[in-house]
């Protein structure tokens, strides 16, 4: 927890429902010389309520994307804190707002079913599969929550990162606001539907994979049958298991089955697919980069 608003509301909400049942990480990112002095404030307000907390410096990269590299570095401490504490899971004070913002930008980026559905009341925490990461608050204002942190008379720690409209989310974050119109519960509504069609595309995905996939000695044999979003899933999952040179972006995948659905041979990311037979599609490791 970082001192913030929404995440002192989680503490608290959090000590009231499961008193002695949680513990309390605040990652320092070493971004500001208040930092650790926050850190240290969250670590006095957890000892005066008998809850366990540590704090967790890291080592930022400031070069590229720095709220994703302290995205990245922040999980990677929770996880290992998390595991070596022994705790069951990971949970953050992400909010209706937080979804609302997350669902417009990646409408703006043009991202598919699975990126609309936005964040999810449960998923796994980034580079640690077994361990799950919970958003309780999902359903919750921004205001609902610095709303019970004032009647708890605290004064919550204000990043001004989160204020600096050089930030993708904090521009858009200021245009909703501009924007009475827009109603952040309704969009983190949608976001919640385009979920449950995710998870029915994942589950039809499962149905043409058992009809369709054949798994032989010398390769995968895929008869497309289901729609095109359906089929795009399938050969995800079969680079997945099969490709050997990373994970492709939703455009190279979606220019893989372009060709296969031409008739085409074509590779991604390690594997060489064969579309030349409409009712049934090959797939083998391709040779080594130049002997292709």
């Amino acid at each position: 927890m970082s001192g913030g608003p929404d995440s002192l509301a989680l503490l608290l909400l959090a000590h009231e429902a499961i008193p002695g049942r949680f513990e309390a990480a605040t990652v320092d990112h070493g971004l500001r010389p208040e930092s650790a002095g926050e850190a240290a404030l969250v670590a006095s307000l957890c000892a005066g309520r008998g809850i366990a907390h540590a704090t967790l410096p890291v080592d930022l990269a400031r070069s590229g994307n720095l709220q994703a590299n302290a995205r990245a570095a922040r999980y990677a401490a929770l996880g290992e804190w998390a595991n070596a504490r022994g705790l069951a899971a990971i949970v953050t004070a992400h909010h209706a707002d937080d979804q609302a913002e997350t669902l417009l930008m990646r409408l703006n980026r043009g991202a598919g079913v699975r990126g609309l559905a936005g964040m999810r009341v449960r998923a796994t925490v980034p580079g640690h599969r077994d361990l799950p990461l919970l958003r309780p608050l999902l359903g919750w204002r921004r205001a609902e929550l610095a709303e019970i942190v004032a009647r708890a008379g605290l004064m919550p720690v204000q990043d001004p990162s989160n204020a600096d409209p050089r930030f993708e989310r904090v521009a858009l974050r200021h245009r909703l606001a501009e924007a009475p119109w827009l109603d952040a519960s309704a969009l983190a509504a949608s976001a919640s539907h385009v979920a449950d069609a995710d998870a029915a595309l994942d589950w039809a995905t499962q149905r043409e994979w058992d009809a369709a996939v054949e798994d032989r000695a010398d390769g995968l044999v895929y008869r497309p049958q289901a729609p095109r979003a359906i089929r795009l899933r399938v050969l995800e999952r079969i680079v997945a298991q099969r490709g050997g040179e990373g994970t492709p972006r939703g455009t190279e995948l979606a220019r893989f089955l372009a060709a296969l659905e031409r008739g085409e041979v074509a590779t991604l990311a390690g594997l060489r697919g064969d579309g030349r037979d409409p009712q049934a599609w090959t797939f083998a490791t391709a040779p080594p980069r130049g002997q292709r």
